[in-house]
């Protein structure tokens, strides 16, 4: 009985949010690079992002392909993506639920299941009509020419592979993302 309880506790430790950590990402759309920042110091740039065809900004609903502006955390890291790898980011937050119930894009428990995921430190839900599963990722198996030649994710943040792979070298759960 034990045994089953410590296995379960640990798949739920592994689904939250919890690394707490000095480095953290900034993703500057226009300039389309993410710097790696120690506090305020940047210690990398990686360079020749692609973003969501869209663009950035305020998701309105799911399939704006708008890659949104806030601050979140890396809630997941899925190792096995078709992108090579995937940092799922806790989209959306309680900023964007609040935006949202105010434009009536989202209804009140919808709004009340995400500010309860942000209190408790969970990732928020990912079926809402804001949408969900925005992260930052690799190319996987894509064309890198199309990466370099245009924006083309479904408002996630694209990086290469050997971006990614190097980037998962220096974030874990938790790390804070602010898309600017």
């Amino acid at each position: 009985m034990s045994r089953i309880y410590l296995l379960l506790f640990f798949s739920f430790v592994s689904c939250t949010v919890s690394a707490e950590t000095d480095v953290w990402l900034l993703v500057d759309t226009k300039a389309r690079k993410i710097e790696v920042k120690k506090g305020e110091q940047t210690i990398e740039t990686l360079d020749a992002i692609a973003i969501g065809r869209g663009g950035a900004g305020v998701k309105k609903h799911r399939g704006d392909n708008i890659t949104p502006f806030g601050e979140y955390k890396i809630g997941w890291v899925g190792e096995k993506s078709n992108f090579r790898r995937f940092f799922g980011l806790t989209y959306p937050s309680s900023a964007d639920a609040e935006q949202a119930l105010h434009k009536g894009l989202i209804d009140q428990p919808t709004f009340d299941r995400i500010v309860s995921a942000q209190q408790s430190k969970q990732i928020p839900p990912q079926n809402t009509p804001l949408g969900g599963q925005i992260g930052i990722h690799g190319l996987g198996r894509g064309d890198l020419r199309v990466h370099q030649t245009f924006d083309w994710t479904h408002g996630c943040i694209a990086l290469t592979n050997p971006q990614i792979d190097h980037l998962s070298q220096l974030v874990e759960t938790g790390t804070v993302v602010k898309i600017k």
